[in-house]
C-alpha cells in the first residue's frame, strides 16, 4: 500500500505505506515521503498520533478540523526526527 497526498495504491508484492505531508505542513516537513515496512508499523504509528493529536487539542481547548494534516505532520516528524508539531 502506498498512500501519498494524490491517493493510495495497493500492491500484492508487499506492504509498504509512503505518506506524504509536504503540502499539509511544508514549515515542519524536511522529507517528501515518510514510509513503514508494514501496516503495523502505520498503525502504531497512526495511534502515537492520535494521543499527542488529543493533548493538541486539550492544550488548544478546541477540536482540530484540519486533524488528518496534523496527524501527517506529526508522523513525518516522528520518523525524520524533526521536532513534532505541539
Amino acid at each position: 500500500m502506498s498512500t501519498t497526498d494524490t491517493g493510495t495504491t495497493a500492491t500484492d508484492t508487499g506492504t509498504t505505506a509512503t505518506v506524504d505531508a509536504s503540502t499539509q505542513r511544508p514549515d515542519r516537513v524536511d522529507t517528501a515521503a515518510t514510509t513503514f515496512g508494514s501496516t503495523a508499523d502505520l498503525s502504531r504509528a497512526l495511534i502515537r498520533a492520535a494521543i499527542a493529536h488529543g493533548e493538541h487539542e486539550k492544550r488548544t481547548g478546541a477540536e482540530d478540523p484540519n486533524w488528518p494534516g496534523w496527524y501527517a505532520a506529526y508522523m513525518v516528524a516522528e520518523q525524520a526526527g524533526a521536532e513534532l508539531p505541539v
